[in-house]
């Protein structure tokens, strides 16, 4: 489901090229800027190179574009590839002629390449819309120097899902804290249902998990860290997350490693299970109006006092301007327009299932879950990626997604896991 942002199941073999190390795939059209190499700078004409390549994003990337040609008399020259094609050949495109602007991922995806020097720092564009966003979309969008990088334009937070409408039927309250989440897991047991679904055959749901026990239990800062290779899978800060885990995980659902995210959720859905920690997205696994009016959220419940519930995994989708973008003027306009309520409100007109990263975004057409979402965002202190994200992707991929399935087959081989994960992730960020 890429039009969502998700890591994709075939990851695995996808996205070695961020680090420079995957040999682009045999038979599959090079990622290169539309125009090539030759042509004139036209100032009536800005290239883009876009993901959004499904339907639903497709189209609403192309009204944008239309509105800001209605109001500039600029041209967006769209090149659109494949979404896992343009993420698996991104690093060998921007280091190639790439287009002027480009679809990209906040975090560390964005940090990697803003480092490289193959992006063009956006302090300009933030002097004009930096009001439009709140200080964490602002933190999330800025580069390791302290430069932007990034204009975002939508998100969408990860959180624990439930049917009031069970929550009401047993008498249970939302849990704010870690003992009262133990508690109510124990008493949907009690009360015969699964206290947690839970589904990791994709293998990326699992990432979701740690990230949420790792920041509410050492704090983003820590969580920065660890993701960006600088803190040790060895360090008892990690090891405390994983004993919180495991203190939970007779609470999951069981078999979770055969089971699709998208079957968990109708165990949720069906209220044989009572919650469910996933993205937002799972609401479009509920068809029937009256489950879906019943859907609701809290965030993940607070582990340390320090850090309570300041942290939102919020994955953000925006654009990067490239290193040296033959319009920049016009580039900027355009980054400029994007970095607007009128671009965002356009954008989710045709897609509902994520929220405005703006803070200044007309959301009276939201449902009364984007409401509480945008609340959730825009309300947070810091705001992180999801782990494929604020990560290396090979990383996360071929080492953290096998480790975190065999720590939930076997909890109790967890030093081994991280010793394995700390030697391969030495090796890995060692490498360009």
């Amino acid at each position: 489901m890429p039009d969502l942002h998700l890591p994709s199941p075939s990851r695995r073999t996808l996205l070695r090229g961020i680090g420079g190390a995957a040999v682009l795939g045999a038979g599959i059209p090079l990622l290169s800027a539309c125009g090539g190499s030759g042509t004139a700078a036209d100032p009536k004409t800005v290239t883009l190179g876009s993901n959004g390549s499904d339907a639903v994003p497709k189209k609403a990337y192309a009204e944008i574009y239309a509105a800001f040609k209605k109001q500039s008399g600029i041209t967006v020259d769209v090149n659109t590839k494949d979404h896992n094609t343009f993420q698996e050949q991104i690093n060998a495109y921007l280091q190639g002629t790439p287009d002027d602007v480009f679809n990209w991922f906040a975090g560390y995806r964005m940090q990697f390449f803003a480092a490289k020097g193959l992006a063009t720092p956006l302090d300009d564009v933030w002097e004009k819309i930096g009001g439009n966003f709140p200080e964490a979309m602002k933190k999330l969008s800025k580069g390791a120097d302290g430069k932007y990088y990034f204009v975002p334009l939508d998100t969408y937070p990860w959180a624990v899902f439930y049917r009031r409408s069970v929550f009401q039927k047993h008498g249970y309250t939302v849990p704010t804290k870690w003992d009262d989440f133990v508690a109510l897991c124990k008493q949907m047991k009690k009360d015969g249902l699964v206290p947690i679904a839970f589904g990791d055959k994709d293998a990326w749901p699992a990432l979701g998990t740690f990230d949420q026990l790792n920041f509410r239990a050492n704090g983003y800062d820590f969580h920065v860290d660890l993701m960006a290779g600088k803190a040790s899978w060895t360090d008892a800060k990690v090891r405390k997350a994983f004993d919180l885990w495991a203190e939970i995980l007779p609470y999951h659902q069981d078999g979770a490693v055969g089971r699709t995210w998208q079957d968990a959720a109708q165990s949720m859905l069906s209220g044989k299970a009572g919650m469910y920690l996933l993205g937002s997205f799972v609401g479009q696994q509920a068809t029937d109006k009256t489950i879906a009016d019943d859907l609701d959220f809290f965030p993940f419940p607070e582990i340390s006092p320090e850090f309570g519930q300041d942290t939102v995994e919020a994955p953000t989708d925006g654009f990067m301007m490239s290193k040296s973008p033959k319009n920049h003027a016009g580039a900027v306009k355009l980054l400029e327009f994007l970095g607007t309520p009128e671009a965002e409100a356009i954008y989710l007109k045709a897609d509902s299932s994520v929220v405005a990263a703006s803070s200044t975004a007309d959301t009276s057409s939201y449902t009364a879950l984007q409401k509480k979402a945008y609340d959730m965002i825009s309300g947070a202190k810091s705001l992180t990626q999801f782990m494929d994200r604020d990560s290396r992707p090979d990383f996360t991929s071929t080492v953290m997604q096998p480790a975190l399935q065999k720590f939930i087959r076997d909890p109790k081989g967890i030093d081994s896991i991280l010793t394995s994960v700390e030697r391969q992730k030495k090796t890995i960020f060692a490498s360009s």
